[in-house]
């Protein structure tokens, strides 16, 4: 049983050191880095309890008040001081999902209580943006998060990815000057990373295909879906949930609802002829569907977590590190 926390400052430094290595861009952005390093420190080694890990997660360093976080998310929040507690008994109530310790410079000075869980990736960049705060969570399946203004970091147990905000890795914006259609798009793209991405859920999500496009080459396999759409909040779960249990692509009208779902995408023989494969066969799919019809956006989600944006054929955006190259 392993109940008291230790911690050593070469073990800090090891682990600055590795944040760096790694390219995050969370240390570098901190006002205050060894107090988010021992913070991501507690995330990642948490004390036991019976053979148990707890969950935990972290406001760290807030730039705006309570109330601000109320008017931008929705959540009640309730606060509780906590300065006369030692830090690490503090941290014991915060479970990273309805309850997150607020860590300042001289340490934890508060619980923070939501009113619902708000621990998803989506709701912990929207907590982000709302506080100023770099967020900090061991969820309870084990993976720690951090977020910020760097975008998302995902420690899987052995090794981090790296999610940027989406408007420092998408290239082009075509539709900027349609602000309905820019909405639609927004929203497919942080469904894609926060929701899709975040489960390593493979999906294609295919948007804008217009009346004139000829869609012989998808081929429809299922009844019609429900009409849920990426704009409306209640809706993301149970499309994310019916995205793990089909293969093909997600097909989004305009408006951005749901219209078609585990379609296959057939390539045309000039695709075929003109399109170079990229990566497997999701990818490669997305990008020649994407060829054979101009109008449309083509979102391909890797089971592996990073997000790629084709049109015309072309990548216009991937949120990975990585190059992207086609194969040879």
């Amino acid at each position: 049983m392993e109940t008291q926390r230790r911690v050593t400052p070469g073990r800090l430094r090891r682990l600055t050191e590795e944040l760096l290595e790694e390219q995050l861009g969370v240390v570098e952005r901190s006002s205050a880095p060894d107090v988010l390093v021992d913070e991501i420190d507690y995330a990642l080694r948490p004390p036991r309890h019976e053979r148990r890990v707890p969950s935990y997660g972290s406001f760290v360093l807030p730039t705006g008040a309570l109330d601000q976080w109320v008017a931008r998310t929705g959540l009640s929040v309730v606060g509780r001081k906590t300065t006369n507690v030692v830090d690490d008994d503090a941290r014991r109530y915060a479970d990273g999902l309805t309850s997150w310790t607020l860590r300042t410079n001289g340490g934890v000075d508060a619980l923070v209580v939501f009113d619902r869980p708000a621990g998803s990736e989506r709701d912990l960049v929207v907590l982000a943006a709302s506080s100023g705060a770099m967020m900090v969570q061991r969820h309870p399946s084990g993976d720690v998060r951090l977020v910020g203004s760097f975008g998302v970091a995902r420690w899987d147990g052995l090794t981090w990815h790296v999610e940027r905000p989406v408007s420092e890795w998408l290239t082009q914006t075509p539709w900027s000057d349609e602000p309905d259609r820019s909405m639609v798009i927004e929203q497919l793209l942080h469904f894609a990373v926060h929701d899709l991405g975040a489960a390593a859920i493979g999906s294609i999500l295919v948007y804008g295909l217009s009346d004139d496009d000829r869609t012989d080459n998808l081929e429809r396999r299922l009844a019609t879906p429900p009409p849920l759409n990426v704009t409306h909040p209640p809706d993301l779960a149970p499309l994310r949930h019916v995205l793990t249990q089909l293969d093909g692509a997600a097909v989004f009208a305009s408006d951005g609802t749901l219209i078609d779902l585990g379609a296959r995408l057939v390539p045309s023989a000039v695709a075929e002829a003109d399109v170079a494969p990229l990566r497997g066969t999701r990818h490669t799919s997305a990008r020649r569907f994407s060829h054979d019809h101009p109008s449309a956006t083509v979102i391909a989600v890797s089971d592996e977590g990073p997000v790629t944006v084709f049109q015309h054929g072309v990548v216009i955006g991937h949120s990975g590190l990585d190059g992207l190259e086609p194969m040879r």
